[in-house]
């Protein structure tokens, strides 16, 4: 290709356009994720040369070395004051292909996000374990980081995050903010959380908790006086709770139960579905917030019957999902398919819209 297509001129039109990410790929033309849809530039496709360029000028020695060993890399860099992009670089075919996903600068409330009112006082709980699920690309790191800066702006704390990669920065406001990054400033999670209660935290998000180590120096963190935000990749509240004792062996799995049912305080699973009235996404969520009856079914060994416990929640500012998308279909803002898609029981939402159906006489 002869006009080199530059990386800060595709970093800026991706800035521009509000795209959610840019794909690098050999072959085809640099392709931009615009609310959801993907959209390819008008320009020649990418020949290996130019991706390898592309990589080289944003990905450091030590993650190009990365590349070459491993076949992939993963890391995040700022572009300037405008934005932080979080970067995957992979091989496929011996070719050298790039996803950069931006990451939004200004944080959103947790009012903007979508989430009830009565979330935000568990904010100032003094300890227990606030889990925020959903797959990848739900939205999860944003929530996560508005509520971190609820924190932040509202309570004098220590806040220790560790986060592979680093995807918002926070400043310190009124909490000291310690943020390390996996590879870069300690080995793994569960090292960081063993080591971060030796640096008297408040408050530690856990990016994600991928192993049986994780989580129990996560769930050991959370009885121990601190307030500790995770991550799972999975869809509402009785799976993640069923999730978390699966990955313990069975003589443990009992205490585990035991441990969650007093640690957990919340669990918000999200999903983030195309808007069907403008441009732009929405999230829908699943809210589960501990009382006396959730905790006796954790304890219990019966969580197929906290679904029915949100539903009967609404005070406390529970939800269940298919609650949420039905008001998010009602309200014009999502299509029928994704409602019918997305929710949990489908067969439920479709009598509940055949019995809301006006009767012909």
């Amino acid at each position: 290709m002869s006009d080199h297509i530059e990386m800060s001129d595709l970093l800026q039109l991706v800035v521009d356009e509000g795209a959610s990410d840019l794909h690098l790929t050999v072959g085809v033309p640099p392709v931009l994720r615009i609310h959801g849809a993907m959209q390819a530039l008008d320009a020649p496709p990418l020949t290996p040369e130019d991706t390898e360029r592309l990589m080289k000028a944003v990905t450091s020695e030590e993650h190009q070395r990365r590349l070459r060993e491993g076949g992939g890399t993963d890391f995040g860099f700022g572009f300037g004051e405008q934005a932080r992009f979080r970067v995957s670089v992979l091989k496929a075919k011996g070719n050298v292909g790039l996803v950069l996903r931006q990451i939004p600068s200004k944080l959103m409330s947790l009012e903007e996000i979508g989430l009830p009112v009565q979330i935000k006082e568990l904010l100032f709980r003094p300890r227990g374990l606030i889990l925020v699920t959903g797959p990848t690309g739900s939205g999860k790191t944003t929530t996560l980081a508005s509520m971190l800066n609820v924190i932040n702006q509202e309570r004098d704390c220590h806040i220790i995050t560790v986060e592979d990669p680093i995807e918002y920065y926070h400043p310190h406001r009124r909490s000291v903010v310690t943020q390390r990054e996996i590879g870069v400033d300690v080995p793994s999670f569960a090292e960081a959380i063993k080591r971060g209660l030796r640096q008297d935290p408040d408050v530690i998000l856990v990016g994600e908790m991928r192993d049986l180590e994780t989580m129990a120096a996560a769930i050991t963190a959370a009885e121990t006086g601190h307030l500790v935000f995770a991550t799972l990749h999975t869809t509402g509240a009785a799976r993640t709770v069923d999730r978390i004792v699966d990955a313990f062996p069975m003589e443990q799995q009992s205490q585990i139960r035991t441990q969650l049912a007093s640690g957990i305080v919340a669990v918000i699973s999200q999903l983030l579905l195309v808007r069907a009235d403008k441009p732009g996404r929405v999230a829908a969520f699943e809210i589960m917030i501990s009382t006396p009856a959730i905790q006796a079914l954790i304890r219990e060994s019966k969580t197929y019957r906290i679904t029915s416990e949100i539903q009967t929640g609404a005070k406390w500012g529970m939800v269940t999902l298919d609650a949420y998308l039905m008001g998010l279909y009602q309200e014009g803002k999502i299509g029928y398919e994704d409602l019918i898609t997305k929710a949990q029981d489908a067969e439920l939402i479709v009598q509940k819209l055949e019995e809301a159906r006006p009767k012909r006489k």
